[in-house]
């Protein structure tokens, strides 16, 4: 059948359709996405204002639209850290589903996870071991540790590159002083996790997931998207270590140059990458492994595992 699974995150609005079927891997047929930013439009009480809401409503139509168009036989729409926040989250979700009848499903960071962590454990298999997954999003970040497709520990962290960048580095070329307070904000909140996992003892495989952990790996010297899905790409901590401060002396434009990061994304990549630094030097990575499916295809598997029982 052909599955949609309609992600309303921080920073966009992202339809993937794919083919699918229990017991085999879901193939992507199209993609349909339209930034919102929606983690950057909240309000000083927290909420999103009309002018977001209405933007939603438009966005999530033409995301129907799309799925009608290509065939899709059911839509999976859910929703996270952006709308699960938001101090007007009732009113907003009530209004998507009066305006669509799309009833978006609000996931808990902890469920975000644990989808992350079964999409990477399904693409890297159980040779991989104890896996540790991070993956950094418009709003958060979710950490994931076990050893089979339900992890042992799994935690959501409010550190998305997003939500980082428009609370804490205002203007194009940010502050030194403001990095560096950012810096410690990231590493304290990371660290206050890290005795939650390392009890289980260290991983066998560590896995970064999702866009920031894919432009970071790119201009570090991974492989282009264009090489396609089975090429293996690593980033390294090293490199990370190198090219913070260099992003730091960056503005938007320049940052937007590099290879593999989008403009949409550029402003945010300096957060993400001191993020991704700092759960890298306390967890003690010192490479992780791209891993090209996240929290959509986890979903997208979850939804598989309940056909195939039934």
């Amino acid at each position: 059948m052909r599955l949609g699974v309609l992600d309303v995150g921080s920073n966009t609005v992202h339809l993937l359709v794919v083919d699918a079927h229990p017991g085999a891997r879901p193939l992507p047929a199209h993609s349909h996405k339209a930034e919102l930013r929606l983690a950057q439009l909240l309000d000083g009480d927290g909420a999103i204002g009309d002018d977001g809401v209405d933007r939603l409503v438009t966005v999530v139509h033409e995301a129907l639209q799309a799925a009608e168009d290509k065939g899709v036989e059911d839509v999976l729409p859910f929703a996270t850290s952006a709308v699960r926040e938001a101090s007007n989250a009732d009113d907003v979700l009530a209004r998507v589903q009066a305006e669509t009848g799309v009833e978006l499903q609000v996931l808990t960071g902890a469920e975000e996870a644990r989808l992350t962590f079964l999409a990477a454990r399904r693409w890297f298999g159980w040779s991989a071991g104890k896996l540790l997954v991070l993956d950094i999003g418009g709003g958060s970040l979710e950490i994931a540790y076990g050893m089979d497709e339900e992890p042992d520990a799994a935690a959501s962290l409010p550190l998305g590159a997003g939500r980082l960048t428009a609370g804490w580095l205002p203007g194009d070329l940010p502050d030194p002083e403001d990095i560096r307070a950012l810096r410690r904000h990231a590493r304290a909140q990371i660290a206050r996790t890290v005795g939650e996992f390392s009890r289980f003892g260290a991983p066998d495989h560590v896995v970064g997931t999702s866009k920031t952990f894919k432009q970071l790996a790119r201009i570090a010297g991974a492989a282009r998207s264009t090489d396609g899905l089975y090429t293996q790409r690593e980033l390294k901590r090293e490199s990370l270590e190198s090219w913070v401060p260099r992003l730091a002396g960056m503005t938007t434009a320049q940052r937007a140059e590099l290879p593999g990061v989008s403009e949409g994304r550029a402003n945010q990549l300096l957060a993400g990458a001191l993020v991704a630094e700092g759960a890298m030097d306390l967890f003690g990575v010192e490479s992780l492994e791209i891993c090209p499916w996240a929290l959509r295809e986890g979903v997208i598997l979850r939804k598989l595992d309940h056909m195939a029982a039934t």
